[in-house]
C-alpha cells in the first residue's frame, strides 16, 4: 500500500477526520460554511493522494488534480481552480494564487491536537517524510517551511512548530495576500523544475 494510500486511510489526511478540522479551520477564518460545495471540497480535497508513492515528493505534490477534475465536472472552473490551488507549493509552480482552501487546510494542521495527529503519522510513515524531506530536498523544503531539521527533537516538539507555523502562515494569508513564505525554487522542484 502506498504512502499517500495510508495517508487517506488512517494517517493525516484520514477521509474522515481531516475534513472536519478542515471545516473548522474554515469557520474559524471565514464564517460556518453553509454552501453545501464547500463540504464536498473539504470531505475530497486530498483523496487524490490515494495511490501516490509519497506525499511531498513530484507525485504527491499533484494530488489536488484528482479533486479539482471531480469539482470541476460538478460545479464548473472556479471549484475546480478552488481544488487544485488547495496547495501552496502546486499553487506556486502553476504561477496562481493558492485558494481559501490552502488556508483552511493549512490552519486544519494547527488545530488538530498532536495526541492525535502524531500517532496517525507515525502509524503510516508519513512522518519521516515530512520531518526528513525527500529525494534530497530536504533542506531547501523544510526551510522554506519556517523551520530547520532537529534530528534530536521529538515528533511532539516537531508538531507544534508545524502547528505554529501553520497557524502563523493561516492567519497572515487569509485575506489571499501574496504567498511569500513559500519558495518558488522549491515549489518548482515539486515537478522536477526547480533547481533547489
Amino acid at each position: 500500500m502506498t504512502l499517500g494510500t495510508r495517508s487517506v486511510l488512517f494517517g493525516a489526511h484520514q477521509f474522515a477526520i481531516h475534513p472536519w478540522f478542515v471545516a473548522a479551520a474554515w469557520w474559524r477564518l471565514y464564517g460556518f460554511p453553509w454552501d453545501p460545495r464547500l463540504w464536498l471540497a473539504f470531505a475530497i480535497h486530498d483523496l487524490g493522494y490515494v495511490g501516490k508513492p509519497n506525499m511531498d515528493g513530484a507525485e504527491g505534490e499533484t494530488h489536488p488534480v484528482w479533486a479539482a477534475r471531480l469539482m470541476g465536472r460538478l460545479f464548473g472552473p472556479r471549484w475546480h481552480d478552488f481544488c487544485l490551488l488547495h496547495s501552496r507549493f502546486y499553487a506556486k509552480t502553476l504561477d496562481q494564487p493558492f485558494s481559501r482552501l490552502c488556508v483552511a487546510d493549512k490552519l486544519a494542521i494547527a488545530l488538530t491536537p498532536s495526541w492525535l495527529y502524531v500517532p496517525m503519522v507515525r502509524l503510516t510513515g508519513e512522518i519521516d517524510e515530512y520531518r526528513q524531506g525527500v529525494r534530497g530536498r530536504t533542506k531547501a523544503r523544510v526551510a522554506s517551511k519556517g523551520w530547520n531539521h532537529d534530528d534530536e527533537e521529538s515528533d511532539w516538539s516537531w508538531h507544534r512548530r508545524v502547528q505554529d507555523y501553520c497557524r502563523a502562515w493561516a492567519y497572515e494569508h487569509r485575506d489571499g495576500r501574496e504567498d511569500t513564505w513559500t519558495s518558488a525554487a522549491v515549489a518548482n522542484d515539486a515537478t522536477g523544475g526547480g533547481d533547489a
